[in-house]
C-alpha cells in the first residue's frame, strides 16, 4: 500500500497518532513499512500478508478515529493506492 501525502507545518498531535497507527499495524498482519519524508512530502509504502489485511486495517476503530483529523488537520493532500508486488530485486554496495 502506497500512502502519498502533503502535510502542513504544524504537527496538531499527529505525532502521537502516528506512533500509535505504527503499534497497531504490529499487531495486524503487517509485514514492514518503507518510508521516504522531504519538506512537504512523504511516502510510506506498507507491505501486508492479504487484501484482507489491508481492509482490515481500513476498518480498526483507532485508525478510523484518526482519519477525522487527518483530513481535517493533518494532511493538505494525500493518495491511496493499493498494489502487488510481482516481483523484487534490490542492490546494495
Amino acid at each position: 500500500m502506497i500512502f502519498a501525502s502533503q502535510r502542513p507545518e504544524a504537527d496538531k498531535g499527529y505525532g502521537i497518532m502516528a506512533d500509535k497507527m505504527g503499534d497497531i499495524c504490529s499487531a495486524e498482519r503487517f509485514l514492514v513499512v518503507e518510508s521516504a519524508r522531504d519538506e512537504g512530502l512523504g511516502i510510506p509504502v506498507s507491505y501486508w500478508d492479504s487484501l484482507d489485511s489491508i481492509q482490515k486495517w481500513k476498518e480498526h476503530s483507532v485508525h478510523a478515529v484518526a482519519q477525522d483529523p487527518g483530513k481535517a488537520e493533518w494532511y493538505k493532500a494525500f493518495s491511496l493506492r493499493v498494489c502487488k508486488v510481482e516481483r523484487q530485486s534490490f542492490f546494495e554496495v
